[in-house]
């Protein structure tokens, strides 16, 4: 039986959040409202994207786990969702060990493996453990985790992150880590379900096998470098300290790309003909939807690092599919609070026309409104269009007072736009999420892309 605990219940449908000033900065300054039109130490520029502020899944890193994946990729530029991505493969050796199989059995363990045990925060110590016969709490470099009956987290940690600093090579867009701040966000009581039975019966061979279905190309390309990091620290670890039932874990590298170049399905295959254990990713919630149904009924488990969409909190996935990244109603509340704390009450909406961007517009668009601020429009777009001029202009009529951009890269262009009509970062604060939060949109911003 899988043991429920109690969680915060939400005052009018809006999470309970705890704000922590990250280490790098914690004057008054480094929290200034992006309602300012300059950046006191930056000068301000009306065509930069500086005072952008966003919310992204991230925990306080820490230099030691950032130069641990440095080693494995010294070209990382951005650190999104790998701290996701080497949980999971440390979760999934850990519940390998534990059931004594790297067949579909082992998902029966995953979500157990984070909750309700002895607390351990590394691969060696929580192997000595299980190996000894003790219940184990693994708590991860993403955060608790505390999964759910349905494989995902009931906690979670967002990091608050700005645009503006000087000191970014060729640029003055790039983050400002002085001024990112973390926030701690609890699911509701309702979100702590049973435990879902598995339903694979496929059989293991001893051997760890792990395939990757992460983005090299693709709309999200730019969260392929973090990701595929993590799972390599992750599995280079769990190798040193003697691996996963008594042999080497391999992985096995795979472009999940996005829907539109279909390399997903491609991947999935191939994984699935080298007889893979179990799948990290994707990254994209459209890319998994378009490939769970095959990966699960193969017997063959499922893990993202990085979707967020509400649709995998209910699916049908045979037990088999599970997520270390909060789902979208977590952000959207998230970020409504950083946008309602910010002072702003009359809001626009731009999102892109998938899962992720109508779920997580909807998400914000409730949360802002019980917040009691307006929604003064919201336009889902599409994110291959060339011109993006008609919603930036309704979203100017609208005359917001702040203005949330749900997008992925395509979201340099909106940005650029923006600018161009006068209601960028500099005239009317901006708000981005996970999925185009980061140095990599400053870098496209920059280049023009």
């Amino acid at each position: 039986m899988f043991h429920k605990r109690k969680w915060t219940r939400l005052a009018a449908g809006v999470l309970a959040l705890s704000l922590v000033t990250a280490a790098c900065g914690n004057d008054d300054e480094s929290s200034s409202d992006t309602t300012q039109k300059t950046d006191e130490s930056g000068g301000g520029n009306d065509n930069s994207l500086i005072g952008m502020k966003g919310t992204t899944p991230l925990v306080d890193l820490g230099d030691e786990f950032k130069g641990r994946l440095m080693e494995i990729d010294p070209s990382l530029v951005d650190f999104n969702y790998a701290a996701e991505s080497y949980d999971a493969a440390i979760i999934l050796g850990l519940a390998a060990t534990e059931a004594k199989t790297d067949g579909s059995a082992m998902a029966e363990k995953i979500n157990g493996i984070t909750r309700d045990g002895e607390k351990c925060t590394d691969f060696a110590a929580c192997k000595k453990l299980i190996e000894a016969g003790t219940d184990i709490d693994y708590d991860g470099q993403s955060g608790p985790l505390e999964f759910s009956g349905n494989g995902e987290p009931t906690e979670a940690s967002y990091g608050v992150l700005q645009f503006g600093t000087t000191d970014c090579e060729d640029t003055t867009e790039c983050l400002d880590d002085s001024k990112t701040q973390f926030i701690v966000a609890t699911a509701p009581e309702e979100a702590d379900v049973d435990q879902v039975a598995v339903e694979g019966t496929r059989e293991g061979n001893g051997t760890l096998e792990i395939g990757s279905l992460l983005p090299k190309t693709g709309s999200l390309a730019f969260l392929g470098p973090p990701e595929f990091a993590g799972v390599d620290l992750a599995v280079q670890e769990m190798n040193e300290a003697g691996g996963v039932l008594g042999n080497d874990v391999v992985h096995i590298e795979g472009d999940s790309g996005d829907t539109e170049n279909g390399v997903a399905p491609k991947t999935v295959s191939t994984l699935l003909a080298k007889d893979v254990d179990a799948i990290i990713g994707a990254a994209s919630s459209s890319v998994s939807l378009s490939v769970i149904d095959t990966i699960v009924n193969a017997g063959v488990i499922m893990f993202s690092p990085a979707n967020t969409s509400k649709e995998f909190s209910d699916y049908n996935d045979k037990g088999l599919y599970f997520r270390n990244a909060p789902s979208d109603i977590l952000q959207g509340s998230v970020l409504a609070d950083v946008i309602l704390e910010d002072g702003h009450q009359a809001v626009f909406i731009l999102a892109l026309n998938d899962d992720y961007g109508t779920g997580l517009a909807d998400d914000l668009q409730k949360s802002l409104e019980a917040g009691g601020a307006e929604v003064v429009g919201k336009e889902i777009y599409d994110p291959k269009a060339t011109d993006f001029s008609d919603i930036v202009g309704k979203a100017k009529s609208a005359d917001p007072d702040a203005v949330a951009l749900i997008g992925f890269d395509e979201s340099s262009k909106i940005l650029s736009t923006m600018i161009e009509q006068g209601i960028g970062p500099s005239a009317v604060p901006v708000y981005g999420v996970d999925g185009n939060m980061g140095n990599a949109l400053a870098e496209n911003f920059e280049a023009g892309k």
